[in-house]
């Protein structure tokens, strides 16, 4: 691990190889890119970092915005010396992914979008937005973090899969209150990217998990429609956290798409 202007950074795999950057979701960390980084080291220069006020990274005072998210993201990979590289981002990660490839377009050299969007939030996520950092403030990270692994995966993975949903609670608790209503604000405050879309020229791959509610697999497929020549796949027996729920479809999509470029 390496810290670059404050934000936690892991660079692995082949330094000769295509660069991967993975972007998390929210509010967790770069440990749940685990299955595919072990997945591409052995082909791919893979590299993970932990969003600004989660995981290893610097907390500061909260007052995020996603244009600060896409910032860190491009200091890393100039202090890394990546002139371009494929951006996988999920959920949140998809929204940095997303902006980073409207501001520096020439800095991409793929896109891989898993279960998010290009839309900014509507009246009705601000308002949960706004009740989740009060939840947050009042109640603590402990109580959040129990419901929002709810909505976000299986009702099969809850029940079969036990130790998985503690490691995605656990993600979630080991991150500060100050970081998860930063992101909060950040994410409400954030730029529609959607008519941005068609102007996307690099090879774009679009996963999502069948059973997603918060970001179902209709909003990704109108998605796909909008980029040109967008590959687009629904990972079957998966919600929102389609790369740890199905590994193993996830990875196969990940692999063809990375080999095609």
């Amino acid at each position: 691990m390496e810290k670059i202007d404050g934000i936690a950074w892991d660079d692995s795999g082949l330094r000769q190889g295509t660069a991967v950057i993975f972007i998390h979701g929210f509010p967790f960390n770069r440990s749940m890119w685990a299955p595919q980084i072990e997945a591409l080291s052995g082909t791919y220069r893979v590299i993970s970092y932990d969003v600004r006020g989660h995981g290893q990274s610097d907390v500061g005072y909260g007052q995020y915005s996603l244009e600060f998210f896409v910032d860190d993201l491009i200091a890393g990979m100039d202090h890394l010396k990546i002139e371009s590289a494929v951006l996988c981002g999920l959920s949140m990660g998809g929204y940095i992914a997303l902006r980073a490839a409207q501001r520096h377009a020439d800095r991409l050299k793929g896109l891989i979008l898993c279960d998010t969007k290009s839309e900014a939030d509507s009246d009705e996520v601000k308002i949960k937005r706004a009740t989740s950092i009060r939840a947050v403030k009042k109640d603590g990270v402990k109580s959040f973090a129990e419901g929002f692994v709810k909505n976000v995966l299986t009702e099969k993975t809850l029940l079969t899969k036990p130790n998985l949903a503690a490691s995605v609670r656990k993600m979630i608790e080991a991150n500060p209150p100050i970081g998860i209503s930063g992101a909060l604000l950040a994410m409400a405050a954030r730029t529609d990217t959607t008519a941005a879309l068609a102007g996307i020229t690099v090879p774009t791959l679009i996963l999502v998990g069948e059973e997603d509610k918060l970001t179902p697999p209709s909003v990704s497929e109108a998605m796909a429609k909008k980029i040109p020549h967008a590959v687009f796949h629904i990972i079957p027996e998966a919600a929102h956290l389609s790369n740890l729920e199905n590994p193993a479809i996830f990875n196969e999509h990940l692999f063809t798409f990375l080999k095609s470029i």
